[in-house]
């Protein structure tokens, strides 16, 4: 899951580079409990996104990746008066939900650092930067859909269609939850 903060941009000019700071590690201290309970791992924090990533066989039971997401806007809802009062300020995320697997392996020559590299990612990110184009705040590929069986975890996948993806050669089938 790449998981990103809706017009980060906007919220950095109004709070400023302090503040925005503390906006975005409050953001991401409220969103890791929901991320730990589905049994997610944070592979990365990249400014204001926070790529996830589950083992197969946690991510699809019981749905657990679309549970992470709706339970962290669920939590960044309750703490509204918190947000409104500290930074007037109300932070909601965009996501994109593939599967696949994922190469790691270390890289770097002056500074090393353990890297997950393959197409799922590329793919992934992708499909996140297309919530905007078509107004929805979670994209999910068929190919997930067909590993978590959303109907029988009370979830009803609306199809978007097949999409071009930018440097993707086969389009890929979406959907919206």
């Amino acid at each position: 899951m790449f998981l990103d903060l809706r017009a980060s941009t906007a919220i950095t000019e109004k709070l400023g580079d302090e503040r925005y700071f503390n906006f975005i590690n409050d953001v991401f201290r409220i969103a890791t409990p929901a991320i730990l309970y589905s049994k997610g791992e944070i592979y990365q924090y990249v400014g204001d996104e926070i790529i996830i990533s589950w083992k197969p066989e946690f991510g699809a039971q019981n749905a657990n990746c679309l549970n992470c997401f709706f339970e962290i806007q669920k939590a960044l809802r309750q703490r509204h008066a918190y947000f409104e009062t500290r930074y007037q300020v109300q932070p909601e995320f965009k996501a994109g939900l593939h599967f696949g697997f994922v190469i790691a392996g270390e890289v770097g020559v002056v500074k090393r650092d353990i890297a997950y590299s393959g197409d799922v990612l590329n793919t992934t990110a992708r499909i996140q930067s297309k919530c905007n184009d078509l107004g929805v705040n979670i994209l999910v590929s068929k190919l997930l859909i067909d590993q978590i069986n959303p109907e029988n975890n009370g979830y009803t996948p609306k199809p978007i269609g097949d999409m071009e993806l930018r440097g993707k050669a086969e389009k890929v089938a979406l959907f919206t939850i």
